[in-house]
């Protein structure tokens, strides 16, 4: 099954494989021809609709702020609306360094999202504590605090980057299954567990 968007050819793509293997996993015990096709259709306006939490801690924040702007405009994916509130936004995109004073707030902003919810990890910081690796004070990696879908590298990455890192994102809301996916909601908590934030409540 070829999972694309947005008129780019399949073969431009850099993760197949990894899109590939979610797609047997969630269509592995089939699925009822009406549910299936419902499934077909929510995600399909799941996927263009997309709308990201206002979050940025460092530089990767004025990159994400551009693809507001004319040049880029990512209003023509349906990206425009970033919310300021976590229970209107469908994803959060940790632009920028996390120390580990921030932790606590990025989980409970990541615990405010309304589920479905996704998470992008933008630039080098965000993925991997980037220049202040083994730094005493900066979270190495988010994926050590909340879920990860998206890993977007580079410090900071491009404008271009950062749509094609949604894009992804969008690729991977389109293969899953809306109606009776608890196994994503499963996976998020078992997460959420093993990866106590001090002062922050399960």
């Amino acid at each position: 099954m070829e999972v694309t968007t947005k008129s780019m050819p399949y073969e431009a793509w850099k993760d197949n494989e990894y899109i590939e293997s979610l797609v047997k996993e969630l269509q592995g015990n089939g699925a009822n021809v009406v549910v299936g096709s419902f499934d077909k259709l929510i995600n399909w306006g799941r996927s263009n609709s997309i709308w990201p939490l206002t979050f940025a801690t460092s530089c990767c924040g004025i990159e994400f702020v551009s693809l507001g702007a004319a040049r880029y405009d990512m209003a023509r994916f349906g990206w425009e609306v970033a919310r300021s509130s976590p229970r209107q936004a469908d994803f959060i995109m940790v632009a920028g360094t996390i120390v580990h004073r921030m932790a606590p707030v990025l989980r409970r902003l990541y615990d405010q999202l309304a589920e479905p919810k996704y998470v992008i990890a933008c630039g080098a910081c965000a993925v991997s504590g980037g220049p202040f690796k083994k730094s005493y004070h900066v979270v190495m990696g988010v994926d050590k605090i909340i879920p990860v879908d998206v890993y977007l590298p580079g410090c900071p990455p491009r404008p271009e980057a950062m749509i094609y890192a949604i894009m992804q994102l969008s690729r991977k809301i389109k293969v899953e299954k809306f109606f009776g996916g608890v196994n994503r909601q499963e996976k998020q908590e078992e997460f959420l567990k093993n990866h106590p934030i001090p002062g922050v409540e399960d």
